[in-house]
This record gives structure tokens, sequence and C-alpha cells, in this order.
């Protein structure tokens, strides 16, 4: 009768808790040590996050802070490996809908993808991605960093998320692959810069005001850009804004598994946890498992087998046509193929030169022979 008791008591005591919240509530786990600005930097964000969010119930896994027994606690000794075991035990037991770490081993193929609030015009932008790796080849890498962070786009509600590329090395023939899927059915919408010249290929000036919900780039460019947005109001020392790291994402990836920087302040830890709640509520890995079958009915893996390494064959020599003027400029050519682009004008008798212009890597011509030379491009797949 005890235990029938306590059972009825335990689940009048959730149908309250779910009455005063608004709805269910969703329990994300946070490790409790390893920040560099000390445990009650963290037990402070969660409290943050659970005001911000009445149906989040942030999970504390470590060693029980002093003046914090008040939120919920897995207890484990003071040792990073008995925190990651709680962590692991709690989101395999089903305790905890997702966890927000310092640290986590992700396995090749899975990245997180980020959150940061831009300066420019108080925008949240989501960085795809900023730690972990989607595939070895860079440009592969970033192809599906946008299906990911459309992925987690739509997780937290945003329905139709615009997405950009950020300009930098494969950035242009990752947009091609892109454009590829669009073109057989792929649901993907470019945003486009702010400048005037528009287009999808994001400068700086881009990032700063937030033109698009989804910037994709390489893992190492996303993680500085994570780091300089998160603390460029204070110096380094201390990350204030955003929403961290954000959460884990992969092909056949089952976990949710946020990151926050061992220097994230307890605004910026508050944010992971709302992040990762939310992303656990828009059930994230389906998401992911959605966005990939769309993809791969376009021909995703057709195109990424495209996208991969040649074998290396002896190089053709080509030599230069006569020297002309150079008047005009096409744009639009990966400046890791610039060159190959040049020479395929140069054995079709066009004079060429790579430059490099404000926008990026173009490829200079002859006026008279601007609309022969741009189909000669697109012909070869340089633009």
């Amino acid at each position: 009768m005890t235990d029938i008791r306590k059972l009825i008591g335990e689940a009048l005591g959730e149908i309250v808790s779910d009455a005063r919240s608004g709805g269910p509530r969703i329990s994300v786990g946070l490790m409790a040590a390893g920040s560099e600005l000390g445990p009650g930097e963290l037990a402070r964000g969660a409290r943050i996050a659970m005001e911000n969010m009445p149906g989040l119930e942030a999970v504390m896994i470590g060693p029980k802070v002093k003046g914090f027994e008040d939120l919920s606690w897995i207890e484990t000794p003071d040792c990073e490996e008995d925190v990651a075991r709680a962590m692991e035990k709690a989101l395999d037991e089903g305790r905890i809908a997702g966890a927000v770490a310092l640290h986590y081993p992700f396995p090749l193929g899975v990245a997180t993808i980020g959150r940061v609030l831009t300066p420019g015009r108080g925008r949240p932008m989501i960085i795809a991605s900023s730690t972990g790796t989607t595939a070895v080849g860079r440009v592969e890498a970033m192809v599906r960093n946008a299906i990911y962070g459309s992925a987690v786009a739509k997780s937290i509600g945003i329905e139709n998320p615009a997405v950009g590329i950020l300009n930098v090395d494969g950035a242009q023939t990752a947009f091609k692959a892109l454009n590829a899927l669009k073109d057989k059915g792929y649901p993907i919408t470019f945003g486009a810069s702010v400048r005037q010249d528009g287009g999808s290929i994001l400068r700086g000036n881009d990032i700063l005001a937030g033109a698009v919900d989804v910037c994709v780039t390489d893992t190492l460019t996303g993680n500085v850009l994570m780091k300089m947005f998160s603390s460029f109001t204070t110096g380094g020392s201390y990350e204030s804004l955003g929403w961290g790291y954000g959460p884990s994402v992969g092909e056949g990836w089952k976990k949710i598994i946020s990151i926050i920087s061992r220097a994230s302040g307890a605004p910026v830890i508050a944010g992971a946890l709302e992040y990762t709640a939310k992303a656990a509520a828009g059930a994230l890995p389906a998401r992911v498992a959605s966005e990939l079958a769309a993809a791969k009915a376009a021909g995703l893996d057709q195109i990424l087998e495209g996208l991969a390494p040649r074998p290396a064959a002896a190089e053709e020599v080509v030599t230069a046509p006569p020297s002309e003027p150079t008047d005009e400029e096409i744009g639009g050519v990966d400046v890791l193929s610039i060159e190959d682009g040049v020479k395929a004008l140069w054995k079709e008798g066009i004079y060429a030169e790579s430059s490099m212009g404000c926008t990026g890597p173009v490829i200079k011509v002859p006026g008279k022979h601007l609309e022969r030379a741009e189909g000669i491009l697109k012909e070869a797949g340089y633009i």
C-alpha cells in the first residue's frame, strides 16, 4: 500500500508540475564540474535557464554545490570521468532528454551546431558547425553542415530557415552542390547578403548582421566564430552571449549532447540548456533523419561522391594564349579550382587570369570573350 501511495504521489506531483509549467517538463543534464569559472557558475546558469523556460528541468551531474541544493542533482565524485559516466547513464536510461557538456569525444561524422547573437542587428544565427566534424573532406562537411543546420533550425521552431555559406575555401563548390540538391527537389531556402550585390555567399558584414538563419562553414572557422561572438564584449576570458556550441548531429546519431566552453558564463550556460531543451522537444534526431532522407532522395550520395578527390594524374601542360587586356570578371569559381578554370579557358584559346576580387576569387577575361568564357566554365562545372 505504501508503494502504491508513493507512485500515486509521484504521478500527482508530475501532473501539478506540468500544469504549473504549461506542459510536460523536459529534463536536460548539465555537467557540474570542469568550468574555469567554478561550479557555482554552472549552477547559476541552471537557475537562470529554469527561470527563463518554466518547462525545463536542469539536472546537475557532479558533486553537489553548496547553496544550490534546491536544484535536481545526480551526485558523483569530483572527477570528470565519473561525471561523464553518470551523464551517459542518465541519457541511456531516459532520465534526461539531452545533456550539456564541457567536453565530449564525438565520433567522426558527428558535429555540433552552435547559435550566436549577432551584434549588428541583435539577431540569433546558427553556426553550422562549431565542434566535431561531419566529414573528412571540407566541402562534403559543409554540404552536410547545411543539411544538419537546417534540421536544428526546424527543431527549434524555424520552419523555413534561410541558409547562407560563409566565403571560405570550398564555399562555391558547396553552394553548387546544394543548388544541385535544390534543383532535384531538396527543400532548401537560400538567404542573401545584406550587401548591394546580394548572393548567398556571405561576407563578414553578413555574419555581423545575422543576414541568414543558418551560416554554413567548416568546423574550425565555426569554432573561432563561436568564441568571438560569445566573448567579444568581455575580452575573451568569459563567454557572456549566445546559446553555446550547440547540440550534436550526425547520420544515425541519436543523442542530443550540447557543448559549452570551460569559459562559458552563466548566461551562455542558461542559453545552452534552453537550446538543448528546445531541440529535444523538437525531436532533433528525427529531424536530422528526415532532412537526410530528403537530401538523399535528391541525389546527395551521388553529389558527395563527385566531390571526392580524384586520383592524382600527370598534369596536362597548358600554355596561355597571347596576353590581352582583361576588362571583365567572372565570379562564382571556387578558390580551390580557380587555376583549373583559367587553364580550361586557355585550352579554348581564351586568354584569362585568376584574381581575387572584393567578393572572392574571379577569373578575368577580355570583354569580347565574356559570353563564350562563361559558357565554357558552366559546361565544365566551374560556375
